[in-house]
């Protein structure tokens, strides 16, 4: 049974430390995603709260990456994807008729996996999406807009004076940092990050998390992650997925990262999170 009891949208079932209610930006009711006639997802709620990192988290094929594309209608872009129940974001129905999905990715911002830089210079990488939704800034506006992404990004000072070299030519970590900076620089709301770190060192590794924890000042965050160090060091709530029989991802158990690591009600969570998993 999920840990999670929603009744309206704009109710927290969570405290935050100081005994007040934690806001809640996004909402899942009842989500599930088909592939054609396979359902990928079953049933999913779960909040997402405000200024926050939720970390979801489970075995490989289980529906991670499918729930977090559905955070910013990313599963439009696959041929005979339909979702069906209410993904809300500040109480509005992102898959309703009326939602333009251009605007829902706007507002939710997306890291995948590997680096992705355009190939083009680092100052255009950042740029690029900056204009697109404000083709009347100024040149000097756009400088700083892309200066405040990358110094947000924790790279403005590795990369200052070659504003005009290739993004490819940077580091993996370096790389993905940009894409960080590139999704910041058109000032979502929430900020997706899909195994951000998956392929990077460890130095790499700790630099984004150190950011990650910088930027749920002022994002709410979810993050994919096989990574359950990495879950438990940075995330304050985790969501644990799991595949059932039929092959549909489910959302077993939701709770703070805390009681997930240390006190879960499902015994699969308890299994998975020590290592007796499977």
């Amino acid at each position: 049974m999920v840990e999670v009891r929603l009744t309206l949208p704009s109710q927290s079932p969570a405290p935050a430390t100081d005994g007040s209610a934690l806001p809640v930006k996004m909402v899942l009711e009842n989500v599930s995603v088909y592939y054609g006639t396979f359902r990928a997802l079953a049933d999913v709620t779960m909040p997402v709260y405000e200024n926050h990192i939720t970390a979801i988290i489970g075995p490989s094929g289980c529906g991670k990456s499918t729930l977090i594309r559905t955070l910013n209608r990313m599963n439009d872009t696959v041929e005979g994807a339909r979702v069906t129940g209410k993904v809300l974001l500040d109480g509005e129905d992102i898959y309703a008729s009326d939602v333009d999905p251009a605007i829902v990715r706007r507002r939710v911002g997306m890291v995948f996996q590997k680096p992705n830089p355009f190939p083009k210079s680092i100052f255009e990488n950042i740029a690029f999406g900056i204009w697109l939704y404000n083709k009347r800034i100024s040149r000097s506006e756009l400088s700083d807009r892309v200066e405040m992404a990358l110094k947000r990004a924790a790279l403005w000072d590795e990369v200052k004076d070659k504003l005009k070299e290739l993004g490819t030519s940077l580091s993996g970590g370096q790389q993905q940092r940009l894409c960080i900076a590139r999704a910041i620089a058109i000032e979502p709301e929430v900020l997706l990050l899909d195994e951000p770190a998956s392929a990077l060192d460890p130095i790499s590794t700790a630099k984004i998390e150190e950011l990650m924890l910088d930027l749920k000042r002022d994002y709410t965050i979810v993050i994919v992650t096989h990574n359950m160090q990495q879950a438990a060091r940075i995330s304050d709530y985790t969501a644990m997925m799991m595949m059932r029989p039929d092959r549909a991802g489910e959302l077993i158990e939701f709770d703070r990262t805390e009681t997930i690591f240390t006190n879960p009600k499902d015994r699969r969570t308890a299994d998975y999170v020590s290592g007796r998993f499977g």
